[in-house]
């Protein structure tokens, strides 16, 4: 298990130089933007415009903060991604446009490569004790808002935006919010490879 501390996230340009992006995670660590196997990051959206495309890899978007998001993926209807919406999977290399509802939004984004890992995006409010499972190869647990202490022989506590990275080995933990906290629960599989 290892804690990642919001403070020691890693702001980077967007792929396309339109924005900024915060890494929260990447594997393997230090990899670039062309070769992760997997990486976890937020972003700022000031404006609409057309996304980063990331040949081979596959994404997943949910809105943190702001009204939402109506993208435009080809080949797709419009879809729209609000704060209670569950998070948009969708095709990292195919053309996608943005447009904001009203205003920027921060945004949660996933990625992983295509037919290297595969990954799910849960978003979990939280008023009680909670166990998560956590069988994947790596889950990571952002806890959005609000805070959450993992029970243990020695308890951690996760503060706003902080990251709880478990191995398959932890296969189910505890957490106890103070008071309601909204998680994002990220699973990332590694692909069998064919025989």
């Amino acid at each position: 298990m290892r804690i990642l501390r919001a403070a020691e996230y890693r702001s980077m340009p967007w792929k396309n130089g339109g924005g900024v992006t915060t890494e929260i995670a990447v594997s393997p660590a230090g990899a670039a933007l062309d070769d992760f196997d997997w990486r976890v990051s937020m972003a700022r959206v000031e404006s609409g415009g057309p996304f980063s495309a990331f040949a081979g890899v596959d994404r997943t978007l949910a809105v943190l903060e702001g009204e939402g998001i109506i993208l435009d993926i080809a080949g797709r209807p419009a879809a729209t991604v609000t704060k209670v919406s569950a998070p948009l999977s969708f095709p990292a290399d195919v053309p996608t446009q943005a447009a904001l509802i009203a205003g920027p939004i921060t945004d949660l984004n996933v990625m992983t490569r295509r037919g290297r890992m595969t990954h799910t995006v849960e978003r979990v409010v939280i008023s009680a004790p909670t166990d998560i499972h956590s069988a994947a190869d790596a889950t990571l647990i952002l806890c959005f808002d609000g805070e959450i202490t993992m029970a243990g022989a020695a308890p951690v506590r996760i503060g706003p935006r902080d990251t709880l990275l478990l191995s398959p080995d932890a296969l189910k933990r505890r957490l106890e919010p103070a008071r309601t906290a909204t998680l994002f629960v990220i699973r990332i599989d590694r692909v069998a490879a064919n025989d």
